[in-house]
């Protein structure tokens, strides 16, 4: 007689993915994709839904340590978690069948809105009143994200000046490669009570800003005349990768660098790289989708498809 099968190794027995051909993996994180409305609260709960809780590709338990992992790696965690699922499925290869199925159907309609977004006139029409006031909205949305993220991260009253200290560094025009490594030490520093080399850093950080400030300036109009407009298509790419490895905790971090190379460097103007964040916002796909519309901006169809590659990368790499 066999002994008893407890459930706890039933069910871990159970839960591995049913076998399927690489197409049929494709198609069904397409549908994924084609479902992916709402946000990535939805998306993964769409995908716990479904591949956990009824097809059990993956105990629950598990999924939730895939889940905290992916949420500390850059790039959108629900693809994220498609990817990983693909590759449990059939390997690497199944990996990136199963990313590439879920994020393309909203590139490919991010794609056909960027370009109607340029056939249609806006200047003195009822659309285009109708895009500012999405604009408006879109910066309302920014903002409570702002505040959601912060009431997760800012703990204590060290994090509290560090995010006001960069946040007027930000207005100032301090560059994040400036701010985020000093941060990050900083705060390193003083939970370690190592406040006088906190100091240090933080010293330090100024004087290279402004350092930085002073020898921009007289080169500030060379620059604008030979770079402000023009984008290759790897200047794209390497923005858009710039942005997938920045990533952390949502597409909403990643808006300031997107931003910061898109409008810096001309571009685009604010106003359409809001118009970018608003068409990602109703699309079945990861709000980080904007990038595909940033990079049809700053380089047409080539550059929509270097700045989405540039975007996702890390999340297949991950």
């Amino acid at each position: 007689m066999n002994a008893p099968t407890s459930p706890q190794t039933a069910a871990t027995t159970e839960a591995v993915p049913p076998a399927m051909s690489y197409l049929q993996l494709f198609a069904r994180f397409l549908k994924f994709g084609l479902l992916a409305w709402g946000g990535p609260v939805a998306q993964i709960g769409m995908l716990r839904r479904e591949l956990v809780d009824e097809e059990r590709w993956i105990s629950s338990r598990r999924f939730n340590k895939l889940l905290a992992v992916m949420q500390v790696l850059p790039g959108p965690e629900a693809h994220e978690i498609c990817v990983h699922l693909g590759i449990r499925a059939k390997g690497r290869l199944g990996g990136v069948l199963a990313g590439l199925g879920f994020m393309l159907p909203g590139f490919l309609l991010m794609f056909a809105l960027s370009w109607l977004y340029f056939q249609i006139e806006f200047v003195g029409t009822a659309l285009g009143a109708a895009f500012f006031g999405v604009q408006a909205a879109v910066i309302a949305l920014i903002v409570r994200a702002v505040h959601r993220i912060g009431e997760h991260i800012l703990l204590d009253r060290w994090l509290w000046a560090i995010a006001i200290v960069c946040a007027l560094a930000a207005i100032v025009r301090v560059d994040f490669w400036i701010t985020l490594p000093a941060g990050g030490l900083v705060y390193a520093l003083l939970v370690l009570k190592h406040r006088a080399s906190a100091l240090l850093v933080t010293l330090a950080a100024v004087a290279l800003a402004t350092a930085m400030a002073f020898w921009a300036e007289p080169t500030a109009k060379l620059v604008e005349t030979v770079v402000q407009g023009q984008a290759s298509v790897l200047l794209i790419f390497a923005s858009g990768l710039k942005a997938g490895l920045l990533t952390f905790g949502g597409a909403y971090t990643a808006i300031p660098f997107v931003r910061n190379d898109a409008v810096g460097r001309g571009w685009m103007t604010d106003g359409q790289f809001l118009d970018g964040l608003a068409l990602s916002g109703v699309l079945p796909a990861p709000l980080i989708i904007f990038a595909t519309f940033v990079g049809y901006v700053a380089g047409g169809p080539i550059g929509a498809v270097a700045m989405t590659m540039g975007v996702f990368l890390p999340a297949f790499a991950f």
